[in-house]
């Protein structure tokens, strides 16, 4: 899970990027669609989930998804934004994306309860770091989370990111709350890409 609407300073140029179908060993990463409704509001409208998110209302309801959907087909969500699905069965699970910030282009993602503890968020993240690096030229990739997510905070470790500092963040169900920074650069992530393999 990330957090979102974060106190920045300074203004970064928009980041043009492709958004292809990404494909991981147990994920399908794709635009979000009208069939997923039914299981993103039976996910989303979940508090512990959105007291660490920024923009996500409790309760969530139909309409929410209706709206979301609604901005991700008219481009109001600048970037990519993707509905996490398990490759199998094709199950909605979540929800991640790259998105332009004013510090930059910023990975977020979150998960659904069921799914939480199996890797899924470290895989998609993974995933949308790739994306974010092969196909724009930025030299640096942003990511925060709640000062309390400890599960949010293991993923990015795990993708390499090196911490940049603390901040606040406007959270539609928890109010302002304290979110830590942080930065991937592009020689980390050359170094990493293999992810351990």
């Amino acid at each position: 899970m990330v957090a979102e609407s974060e106190d920045i300073e300074s203004e970064s140029p928009r980041v043009e990027i492709d958004c292809p179908v990404l494909v991981t060993e147990r994920l399908v990463l794709r635009i979000p669609r009208d069939d997923d409704v039914t299981e993103l509001v039976e996910l989303a409208n979940n508090r512990r989930l959105a007291e660490m998110l920024g923009r996500l209302p409790n309760p969530y309801r139909v309409t929410d998804a209706q709206s979301f959907l609604s901005r991700v087909r008219a481009g109001q969500i600048s970037g990519c934004t993707y509905a996490i699905t398990l490759s199998e069965t094709g199950a909605f699970i979540g929800c991640a994306g790259v998105e332009n910030r004013a510090n930059g282009l910023e990975m977020g993602y979150w998960i659904g309860e069921p799914y939480w503890g199996r890797g899924y968020a470290t895989e998609a993240a993974h995933a949308l770091v790739d994306l974010a690096f092969r196909a724009t030229d930025i030299d640096r990739l942003n990511v925060s989370c709640r000062v309390t997510n400890t599960a949010s905070r293991r993923v990015i470790h795990k993708c390499g990111f090196q911490y940049a500092g603390q901040g606040m963040m406007d959270s539609v169900v928890a109010g302002r709350v304290p979110v830590e920074r942080y930065h991937l650069d592009r020689s980390t992530w050359v170094s990493l890409r293999s992810w351990g393999a």
